[in-house]
């Protein structure tokens, strides 16, 4: 009898094949060529990766502690929770290794659109707060009909398979943007932040950079080596065959990174360890987020400017979650010969819990985060991936200040490396085709700078469409194309 595809893939990585087992039932471990202990390693660097995501959220929500640590508090433990719960249902709904927690931009638009409302209603930064968070609370409801009625599934589908090929490199250069710039910013008496790509490798002379950053420089050195050899680091290992190089490499970056503070700047890295209490503010989060919705509040924004944002944060979520899990499962295998991803239906409907979930605790859109191609590619195939981050999410209301110490250098090395494997997917383009060409370098050009992936997806879809109307193949697009290219036309060039 010969043996299973899976058997073949177990002796290939050097893995046998153990009895079923209950979590074999429930995730398909066999089934997807995958073991418990690849996919715990999986969920560790997921985790690792996007773990800044819990103290940076709620500084960006609260002004950096400006509205009181009674809030920042409350966002903190809504953000671990939130982000719990929505990876919770992407694993047991969906068995995707995908993690959500709330979404980079999304948090930052939310806080945007809360001191506009202090600023219209002459309501506290907290009201306003609550206020907006019934707007999520709307966008998530929305999203579940749409997910139900298979809605958000077909604009999956209507989006062109060149566009669809082309997700997942331009979210690799995003990644690697994100890694080489805004995810270590280096303050100095010069002022800052300043970042390697642009400060460091973008600088004209070394001497110029050292004037520049002032008594940052060195730092910034340090940050510059600790991601340079955290990426080799994973390389080497990679081309060993080595499971679980990714988070190998970002522990021995992290080591690098606290030995050379302790021997070169004579800081302690496990300082804030002393003082850091491991007791979650659960009262901070009862008085300030934990179903606050202020529904009075949310009724003086006035409908108009009501119905434009829910609008703005649906399409920009979708397209943010659309882009991540096919681009994410695209690297993974995980699509079918049409491009299209199994269990989409309910991927989609577990990112619109994790979104209600937030609204209800006291966090902006939860999302499926970028940062899960990590996982994947240290071998992450099924929902177990996305539990065992998500226990380390619940672990973090009492261990926070455990996460806290990553260095963001060391996770910058696993964005880079990430990033870079995404790029791959390119040679499945056909770069011949003008209606794939341009649309998908129109893509990878926009989704780093923008830092959006539902505007990158947005310009790829307007341009394909223009594309096919003036080299007379219009009946080759579809109504639902034209209708998604139409509203990203209207969302970029009518201000409201």
């Amino acid at each position: 009898m010969g043996k299973t595809d899976s058997q073949k893939q177990n002796e290939k990585s050097g893995t046998t094949e153990v009895p079923s087992s209950g979590l074999d039932k429930v995730f398909k471990l066999k089934q997807n060529g995958t073991t418990v202990r690849t996919e715990v390693i999986a969920g560790l660097t997921t985790f690792m990766t996007m773990a800044y995501i819990i103290a940076l959220n709620p500084n960006l929500l609260t002004g950096f502690g400006a509205e009181g640590q009674n809030l920042w508090n409350g966002v903190f433990l809504a953000t671990c929770i939130a982000s719990a719960i929505g990876t919770l249902c992407m694993a047991f709904l969906a068995n995707k290794p995908f993690v959500m927690a709330p979404g980079m931009g999304l948090n930052s638009f939310f806080a945007a659109v809360t001191a506009n409302i202090v600023a219209m209603t002459g309501m506290t930064y907290l009201r306003s707060f609550q206020s907006a968070l019934v707007i999520i609370f709307i966008e998530g409801l929305v999203f579940i009909v749409l997910s139900v009625l298979n809605v958000r599934e077909k604009i999956v589908k209507a989006i062109p398979l060149g566009v669809r090929l082309g997700i997942g490199p331009a979210i690799g250069l995003m990644l690697m943007n994100i890694g080489f710039g805004s995810n270590v910013g280096i303050y100095s008496d010069k002022g800052g932040p300043f970042y390697a790509m642009r400060d460091f490798f973008g600088s004209l002379t070394a001497a110029f950079a050292k004037e520049s950053m002032g008594d940052g420089y060195n730092m910034m050195i340090l940050t510059v080596v600790t991601m340079l050899i955290g990426l080799f680091v994973i390389i080497a290992l990679d081309h060993k065959k080595v499971k679980g190089a990714v988070l190998y490499g970002m522990l021995a970056a992290s080591a690098v990174y606290w030995a050379a503070e302790a021997l070169f700047f004579e800081i302690n890295p496990f300082e804030s360890l002393k003082t850091a209490s491991f007791v979650p503010p659960f009262q901070d989060m009862v008085d300030t987020t934990l179903f606050k919705l202020d529904f009075q509040g949310f009724a003086e924004i006035g409908w108009f400017t009501i119905i434009t944002l829910v609008i703005t944060f649906c399409i920009i979520d979708m397209f943010d979650t659309i882009g991540t899990l096919v681009g994410t499962a695209s690297r993974a295998k995980m699509l079918d010969k049409d491009g299209n991803m199994p269990n989409m239906k309910q991927a989609l409907l577990s990112d619109a819990v994790g979104t209600i979930t937030g609204s209800v605790t006291g966090t902006s859109t939860v999302t499926t985060f970028v940062e899960s191609a990590s996982g994947v590619e240290a071998g992450g195939r099924t929902g177990l991936t996305a539990v065992v981050s998500a226990i380390l999410f619940l672990l973090c209301i009492f261990i926070a200040p455990l996460a806290a110490i990553i260095p963001a250098a060391a996770t910058s090395s696993a964005l880079i490396y990430v990033g870079i494997l995404m790029l791959g997917n390119l040679k499945d383009i056909d770069f011949s085709d003008v209606s794939q060409l341009v649309p998908v370098a129109i893509m990878i050009l926009a989704m780093p700078i923008s830092g959006s992936i539902g505007h990158g997806i947005g310009l790829a879809l307007i341009s394909y469409t223009i594309i096919k109307v003036c080299t007379g193949k219009a009946k080759e697009v579809s109504v639902l194309t034209y209708i998604l290219s139409f509203i990203f036309l209207f969302k970029f060039f009518v201000a409201l």
